[in-house]
């Protein structure tokens, strides 16, 4: 997993106060969970872009108090009208101890059923998944080439390597619905089945 480093400054002073007066300075307050003491501090708002306006899943490596704690984001409050970063909590990552984390989805390649008019419908964009911090993805991506209209991926059918996935098993994913003008796969296989065997007869040689 990709890490981002912030360049932190402990708090020593804490409460509501505090941490206005340093949103007013343009630094974030924060706290790290996990560990075997909370970790208050506060960032630069721009030290945190890289974090959380990004498509990928990352963690942070945070430098604060003359040690450097590696952490994922756990929770983020926004300020309502302004959508200003007002507060960020993060878990810290302790080897060999499992954390959840929203992981984003992708999908490559084109459906079969996009391609005969059908339209790819993604319903989560995200997975809770649970893993050590070694195994933690960046992203899961999903093949939907062989999507047929009226098929979909659901949590089950998904691979996973060294973490779980939270989700429903039966949730789907991603999938390919009916659209207006659409193809009837059906008939076009019988139509390109027909199509070769008539090629083949033309081809073959007349019997004498």
């Amino acid at each position: 997993m990709i890490s981002v480093a912030i360049n932190a400054t402990e708090r020593e002073d804490l409460g509501g106060k505090f941490a206005r007066k340093l949103r007013k300075q343009g630094e974030v307050p924060c706290v790290v969970y996990g560990g075997e003491a909370p970790v208050h501090f506060s960032a630069p708002t721009l030290a945190f872009r890289e974090l959380i306006y990004t498509p990928l899943a990352k963690k942070a490596a945070i430098e604060v108090g003359g040690k450097t704690v590696e952490a994922i984001v756990q929770d983020i409050q926004f300020h309502p009208v302004t959508d200003e970063i007002m507060h960020i909590d993060f878990i810290e990552l302790v080897e060999g101890k499992p954390v959840v984390m929203a992981i984003p989805v992708f999908t490559t390649g084109v459906a079969r059923g996009v391609r005969n008019g059908g339209k790819q419908v993604q319903n989560l964009r995200k997975l809770r998944v649970k893993a050590v911090p070694a195994s933690l993805p960046d992203q899961v991506e999903i093949n939907v080439e062989k999507l047929r209209i009226g098929q979909s991926v659901r949590v089950q059918d998904l691979k996973t390597d060294g973490f779980e996935i939270l989700e429903m098993q039966t949730a789907v994913v991603v999938g390919v619905r009916m659209a207006r003008g659409a193809a009837d796969e059906e008939e076009e296989e019988e139509d390109e089945a027909a199509e070769g065997a008539e090629a083949s007869t033309e081809e073959a040689p007349a019997a004498e």
